[in-house]
């Protein structure tokens, strides 16, 4: 059987940002409980430069192609539910 991997990419505005500083205190602290808790790869990998919007990628990998979507939909609500970062957009692909 074929390995699936699953990326899930997430738009997030953080509200209370009023430096890079403070965006960068917040998305480290999201994406350090992701990653342990879901055992997920995480990244920021767009606008590293914006004071408030940040753009986040999480993978993971796995034989089945629905356990994928499970797992990252999981995460997608845990990022949601965090009240320090709205969701603006996120998207979810299998390969």
């Amino acid at each position: 059987m074929p390995a699936r991997v699953g990326l899930l990419t997430v738009g997030l505005c953080v509200t209370d940002s009023m430096t890079l500083k403070d965006k960068r205190q917040v998305v480290r602290s999201l994406l350090d409980r992701i990653s342990r808790r879901y055992n997920v790869a995480v990244a920021q990998v767009g606008k590293l430069d914006s004071q408030r919007r940040v753009e986040l990628a999480f993978s993971c990998v796995s034989n089945d192609g629905g356990h994928c979507r499970e797992i990252l939909g999981t995460v997608l609500r845990a990022v949601e539910s965090d009240p320090r970062a709205v969701v603006e957009d996120s998207e979810t692909e299998i390969f």
